[in-house]
């Protein structure tokens, strides 16, 4: 991913209340009302617009209240103002399309990070998704993860639809499903894309939120378009915040403009106390990138990134300290990814003068309509994977052009597992697994980024990856038995070697134990500690461990091929 470096806080949790909201965090440090933006759009206070969940445990959620909103039941509107401003007009504009606007009914069975050899009890949850062109239907990537069932219902229908996911967005959070019965066609007209609005202009968020039970309509105006994070995909993409009301339930529901065009998805808001009505919105170009790629791959195959860190050049000092004339701009390459393309022709120390043919400012900005300006970043999200890309670079004075190949991220520790079972491996019960993005979620909960080992936490932020198929393996737990005394507290600690060879990957360990014909089985962990087993016990002691935890293999079948 391109991106800038940032001091990133860690410690003590923030004194100001968490909030509720729909996805990934960003590290602007901008002032908010004499708060730190950090703390008010962080990890805790961004969330998913999680889809009302109906079978979990526990005391069911109060409703909130929220902005007014509209619900129409029978094509009559219930309530005809959104506070001083009549409603009916605008309402009048997008009813035709509101048809096209269903209910997304999902069974989940998430993954069990902390016993990977099974998965959690099943959950089914609601939210909301819209019918286009070539009998598809699309919605958040969120509404269905972990998906093991996914309905749509039609307004004013009484009849839930099979459907089949076809596509699943992680980074720029959008799923394609597509429904086979030709009775759920019928008398449905897809929804018409509009172009990216513009400041001020109008917004009508449509769909199926908590608090009832029919459609319901908020609507508000465009108030920022920038690139923003991405919670779902831990990805930073073009993005519109608008201030309409977007609750629980609205996650996939389309934006619609005064024209009655479709120009974006809801996905993720904002919650804290010293903010009210800030929601996000999946703007159109992000959208037709991913079903312009699923039409063109037949699957989904991401956005593109240019793997490197990069540091702004606004110092004059710094500027000319590079060899930078005054009339020359960019960015200056801090590391490169040594697993991506890039890297065989950029060097850090590089100043990135243009992409494509489009300069970048010193603050790594280009422009981007009139008045405004975008992270370029913008620029490599518009391509796709495997597009070649123009790049202009000042090297020791010296103005070089590259044209390289863009290919999609590879993180050291992943952002998602894109919906496989986690991998594990047991061995005289240590229980070794690979770092993930919602390994820490699981293991940690919504606050990782606090409550984390230090370790873990830089390696998700500052470290990439050697080689394509590298991963962090940790020790996950110690299933207690007698061969491991001494051994039980040793928990989510990262194993470095085995019997004096580096671990590369999970796959890599277990091949390297189940090989072993020496006397003892030593592992080398971070902060200098060793395990050191004998061979013939440990291997005998296994069996009997997955029998006593009712565990019928001793590793993930990802690892058996």
């Amino acid at each position: 991913m391109v991106r800038e470096s940032k001091k990133r806080k860690r410690g003590r949790k923030p004194k100001i209340p968490s909030a509720e909201t729909v996805d990934l965090p960003t590290t602007s440090t901008t002032a908010f009302n004499d708060v730190a933006f950090d703390d008010v759009f962080s990890v805790t206070n961004v969330e998913l617009i999680e889809p009302p969940a109906s079978n979990r445990r526990g005391r069911p959620n109060k409703p909130r209240r929220a902005t007014p909103e509209r619900a129409l039941e029978n094509g009559d509107f219930v309530d005809v103002t959104v506070g001083a401003v009549e409603f009916a007009g605008a309402a009048a504009r997008v009813v035709p399309a509101m048809d096209a606007v269903v209910k997304v009914f999902c069974v989940h069975t998430e993954p069990n990070f902390s016993l990977p050899w099974q998965r959690k009890r099943q959950y089914s949850s609601s939210s909301s998704g819209f019918v286009i062109g070539g009998r598809r239907v699309l919605t958040n990537a969120h509404s269905v993860e972990h998906y093991t069932q996914v309905k749509l219902k039609k307004r004013g229908s009484d009849t839930k639809y099979l459907a089949t996911v076809l596509a699943i967005g992680t980074e720029c959070d959008i799923a394609m499903l597509a429904v086979e019965n030709d009775e759920f066609w019928e008398g449905v007209s897809p929804v018409e894309f509009g172009d990216l609005p513009a400041l001020q202009d109008a917004v009508t968020v449509v769909g199926y939120p908590i608090g009832g039970d029919t459609i319901s309509v908020t609507s508000g105006v465009v108030s920022r378009i920038e690139i923003l994070s991405y919670i779902h995909g831990s990805t930073e993409l073009l993005g519109l915040q608008i201030d309409a009301a977007i609750n629980s339930g609205n996650s996939g529901g389309p934006a619609f403009n005064d024209k009655g065009n479709c120009v974006g998805i809801a996905f993720q808001s904002l919650k804290h106390e010293d903010v009210e009505n800030i929601g996000y919105v999946i703007p159109t170009p992000v959208i037709m990138h991913f079903i312009q790629d699923y039409e063109k791959n037949g699957a989904y195959t991401g956005f593109p990134i240019l793997g490197v860190e990069w540091q702004k050049m606004e110092n004059p000092d710094l500027r000319k300290s590079m060899g930078m004339k005054p009339d020359q701009k960019g960015v200056r390459i801090r590391r490169i990814d040594l697993t991506a393309p890039e890297s065989k022709v950029l060097e850090p120390s590089d100043i990135i003068l243009s992409f494509d043919g489009v300069d970048i400012a010193n603050d790594g900005t280009v422009p981007f309509r009139h008045g405004e300006r975008i992270g370029f970043s913008y620029l490599v999200s518009q391509k796709y994977t495997g597009d070649n890309a123009a790049i202009k670079v000042l090297r020791n004075h010296e103005i070089l052009n590259f044209d390289i190949k863009l290919a999609t991220h590879k993180r050291l520790i992943p952002a998602h597992i894109k919906g496989r079972p986690p991998s594990y491996y047991i061995i005289a019960g240590f229980v070794f697994a690979t770092v993930s993005v919602p390994y820490l979620r699981s293991e940690y909960g919504k606050e990782y980024e606090y409550e984390a080992p230090v370790k873990l936490l830089d390696k998700l932020v500052h470290s990439m990856p050697q080689s394509p198929d590298e991963q962090l393996v940790v020790v996950s737990q110690v299933l207690v038995a007698d061969i491991n005394i001494g051994y039980e507290d040793i928990v989510n600690t990262q194993v470095l070697a085995f019997n004096g060879k580096p671990v590369k990957n999970l796959k890599s360990l277990a091949t390297m134990v189940e090989s072993c014909e020496e006397e003892f089985l030593k592992f080398d962990l971070e902060y200098q500690q060793i395990v050191v087993l004998r061979t013939k016990t440990a291997k005998a002691a296994t069996v009997n461990i997955l029998a006593t935890h009712c565990i019928t293999s001793a590793m993930s079948d990802d690892l058996k091929s």
